[in-house]
């Protein structure tokens, strides 16, 4: 979103992400992070960019990134159950996002989400200079949404008066699905203005997103289908409640857990997918080398009185094309874990999996009959 306001603005823009890097509208190829990072970081030296969006993964953070590249405006989004076998503890895991706003430049700027209770400990630790300004969709802040209305290819944020949202003409329309989009437009348009950019731009910017692969991607709209990377308990919550707003029918979640990563979230996230779904396609993500089995079964502790019909398929493939196949026109299907990803990784065996290019196949193959 922020690169989109940067290329509104007249700028050549250039993202750097976890499903890939962009500089002025060039796609970014390189064999490592590493080398992903320093070739964007070369290009837009080159082609003469100003503004560089950046997503900072906690991995990097914990390995002191944002000490050697310091920013001049950190967003925090929001602190969920994720990455603990790799920080250990929840506290570690915001000690390594910490990072990012310890690091910031003199007189830089904070956007910080007030609907996350993570965001009162991070402004403890910001320099005495530092600029904070937050955004909500749930209470008072800088930028506050009064109302957030998602349908399918829209969304519409309806602004608190501010002096921001009176320059924004007190409204924000995206043309991505999903309520999450508008909190995210809340923090980019903060950000964007702390890096100086006008409100047209801004506005402009948000208008032309045409979203991220495999976040809330909508394949198909009947039945609507849509691919999402919630690979966490708060992600998946939020992804569900979003599709249940669009929803007319059955709620269908096709979703698994990874293999080898933070085992105490599998029964939490199937106590969500139980609550929130009306058919839950119990199957596999990336196993690596654990027996598909037997995270399922981890999943299915946390609905031990189901609510929902569960269906067991771990063969992901299937999985897909069972809930396709079983889908009235009227309902939605969620496929929640791998988003973006291409690759499905298996007893060591890392092979071609795409969960978008999946649907369609399964989608074709239901309508050629």
């Amino acid at each position: 979103m922020i690169a989109a306001i940067v290329a509104a603005s007249g700028q050549r823009a250039a993202s750097l992400t976890t499903v890939g890097a962009w500089v002025d509208g060039e796609r970014v190829v390189a064999q490592s992070p590493s080398d992903e990072f320093f070739s964007t970081v070369e290009r837009a030296a080159i082609v003469g960019v100003e503004t560089l969006a950046l997503e900072v993964t906690s991995k990097s953070l914990a390995e002191g990134f944002a000490r050697q590249w310091p920013p001049s405006v950190a967003v925090f989004t929001n602190l969920t159950h994720d990455h603990l076998d790799l920080h250990g503890s929840m506290e570690a895991y915001l000690a390594a996002k910490a990072q990012l706003f310890m690091s910031l430049l003199p007189g830089g700027t904070a956007v910080l989400n007030a609907d996350d209770p993570a965001s009162e400990l991070l402004r403890a630790v910001l320099a005495k200079d530092t600029r904070v300004v937050d955004y909500s969709i749930r209470g008072d802040a800088t930028l506050q949404a009064r109302t957030v209305t998602a349908g399918v290819g829209r969304t519409s944020v309806e602004l608190a008066p501010s002096p921001l949202a009176s320059a924004l003409g007190g409204r924000i329309e995206l043309a991505v699905s999903g309520a999450v989009h508008g909190q995210n437009a809340l923090a980019a348009a903060l950000a964007a203005d702390a890096a100086g950019y006008s409100a047209a731009a801004i506005k402009e910017g948000l208008a032309s997103f045409a979203g991220v692969r495999g976040r809330f991607e909508v394949i198909a709209r009947e039945p609507l289908v849509v691919v999402d990377y919630a690979h966490t308990p708060d992600g998946l919550r939020g992804t569900l409640e979003s599709a249940r707003s669009l929803c007319d029918g059955a709620l269908y979640c096709v979703f698994g857990c990874g293999g080898e990563r933070d085992r105490e979230k599998r029964p939490v996230m199937g106590a969500i997918a139980d609550a929130l779904s009306d058919v839950v396609v119990l199957t596999s993500d990336n196993p690596r080398r654990e027996e598909p089995s037997s995270i399922a079964a981890m999943i299915r502790e946390g609905a031990s009185s189901p609510r929902a019909r569960w269906v067991e398929e771990l063969d992901r493939q299937r999985a897909i094309g069972w809930a396709i196949e079983h889908a009235a026109a009227r309902d939605v299907i969620v496929i929640a874990g791998k988003g973006h990803e291409q690759t499905q990784e298996h007893a060591g065996r890392v092979t071609p999996f795409c969960d978008a290019t999946t649907a369609r196949d399964a989608l074709a193959l239901r309508d050629s009959r």
